[in-house]
């Protein structure tokens, strides 16, 4: 037999035993969502990556950087720490106005999450009632700010027509106290507020006046034009994220507890996951499925920030919000 007959057949003999061998995985793309929080339980289907795996299989290491606020994730991502913003429509409005070219790819909560509370001895019952009041927020550069100026200004008053307070992340004290007349908060930080006490209130959504979606996924004009596949698969694993929070609320409540920094009690993560869940559906996402967009909210609220003075510019909302790489609704082609 000569040697190239021998080498011949003894690759024959090994192919069997070659196509046994596993392939090589192939190497995760990773991807960093820059966040306005910390990781904590609103967030869980982002948290539950390690368990669940919805980024990987989609072929993406997931990281998370947390931030400060909705401006800070802009600023973050802005920075080059992460490849997408898990920001506000303010934040959206103040970056562009500052001439940012930034792209809105994603509705992550098209429900307004943000409202007054007030004691029901002070009869402040509707927005038009807090002329006069003195008003508590977070703080300055907070969505409670900036979503009371929002409230106020649709029922035709201004700042000027209120006392507003900063009051801290911790403003239901003082309201308890007495020390203010209502304050501006969001549907969790109620929640909370309830569960240590707090009773007795009114609640004056923002939503009833202007639904202004809570977050959104923004990347950078230079990033939406250069890596739409990778994007269009960070949508899909974060819809699918999202779908399994909503479909199984008690598993994400449980997963939280190891995930997230405020997740020691179980029953008050399932009740802040169903509070996210609820905001993460309505009637247009029903419609055509999570992630799409409410142009006309989103365009009032551009014309709103103008006309409260917040930004200079008129914004063009049809120009900045992309809804090419959502994913089809219940992955249909």
């Amino acid at each position: 037999m000569s040697l190239r007959s021998g080498l011949r057949l003894a690759l024959l003999l090994a192919l069997p035993w070659l196509t046994t061998l596993p392939a090589r995985a192939q190497p995760l793309d990773k991807f960093t969502v820059a966040g306005w929080s910390q990781p904590i339980s609103e967030i869980t289907n982002l948290l539950a990556e390690p368990d669940k795996g919805f980024f990987k299989a989609k072929g993406i290491a997931l990281d998370y950087v947390p931030g400060n606020g909705g401006g800070a994730a802009i600023q973050n991502m802005l920075a080059g720490q992460a490849d997408i913003a898990f920001t506000d429509p303010a934040s959206l409005y103040l970056a562009l106005d500052k001439g940012e070219k930034l792209v809105a790819i994603y509705n992550i909560y098209p429900q307004n999450v943000f409202n007054v509370v007030a004691p029901k001895a002070s009869g402040i019952r509707s927005a038009a009632d807090l002329k006069g009041k003195r008003i508590g927020v977070y703080s300055l550069a907070s969505g409670t700010y900036q979503n009371l100026l929002v409230l106020l200004h649709q029922v035709g008053l201004g700042e000027k027509d209120v006392s507003i307070q900063v009051a801290g992340l911790l403003n239901f004290a003082p309201l308890m106290q007495g020390q203010l007349d209502a304050t501006a908060a969001t549907d969790t930080g109620l929640l909370v507020a309830r569960a240590r006490g707090l009773s007795d209130v009114n609640v004056i959504e923002v939503r009833d006046q202007l639904n202004l979606p809570s977050d959104l996924f923004v990347v950078t004009q230079a990033t939406y034009e250069t890596k739409k596949p990778l994007l269009a698969r960070f949508l899909a694993a974060y819809r699918d994220s999202a779908a399994w929070m909503i479909a199984k609320p008690e598993e994400a409540a449980r997963i939280a507890v190891t995930r997230a920094i405020n997740g020691r009690d179980e029953a008050v993560n399932l009740d802040i996951i169903k509070l996210r869940n609820a905001s993460s559906i309505s009637p247009t996402t029903e419609r055509e499925g999570l992630g799409r967009f409410d142009l006309e909210a989103l365009q009032k609220g551009a014309d709103t920030f103008r006309s409260l003075g917040l930004i200079a510019k008129p914004i063009d909302m049809t120009q900045i919000v992309k809804s090419d790489l959502i994913p089809p609704k219940d992955g249909a082609p």
